[in-house]
């Protein structure tokens, strides 16, 4: 698989497949990445189950986070890999181990090693790619804000006015 592009369909069909996440880094801090990806996912209707070995036994918006993969008790479909490119190959080889289906790992992480052996394992890869901003692409969202529209606006989208936080990404 070409590692540098991938369709709105392969992405799609991941976010709509899978509802089972394990975010890998995530952080209780608001001004964090995964903190936001986080709580997207889960306005969106994903469990998202914490993996934070510093965080370990802790709670993060319902959810107990745990210090690794193979410590989860239930089946995970997706491994969110909010760590650096060197650690997203043993993230792999865990994902692999625990019978997940997807390795998605965040922007700025590519590890080609990591993608390849993943495959062969039969998981799909995403790589440099955040699934709250893919989600946000396709289902439409990112356009209220004037985004990919070639119109920006500092006014506040008349749809997220109305508390509107649950949308379906369109099938094409």
């Amino acid at each position: 698989m070409n590692h540098d592009h991938y369709s709105d369909s392969y992405i799609r069909r991941i976010l709509l497949g899978h509802k089972t996440f394990a975010m890998v880094g995530a952080s209780p801090n608001k001004i964090r990445p995964s903190y936001f990806a986080m709580r997207y996912l889960m306005h969106k209707g994903f469990r998202v189950i914490p993996v934070n070995p510093g965080h370990a036994g802790k709670d993060f918006f319902g959810e107990t986070v745990y210090g690794a993969l193979q410590e989860i008790p239930e089946p995970v479909e997706v491994v969110d890999v909010f760590r650096n490119a060197q650690a997203a190959l043993q993230i792999t080889k865990d994902a692999i181990e625990i019978g997940a289906k997807v390795v998605w790992m965040q922007l700025g992480v590519r590890n080609d090693e990591a993608a390849r052996l993943a495959e062969e394992a039969g998981l799909s890869v995403v790589m440099n790619r955040c699934p709250k901003i893919e989600y946000g692409r396709l289902s439409g969202e990112i356009s209220w804000s004037g985004v990919n529209t070639r119109t920006l606006s500092s006014r506040r989208p008349k749809l997220a006015q109305h508390g509107i936080q649950h949308w379906v990404i369109p099938e094409s």
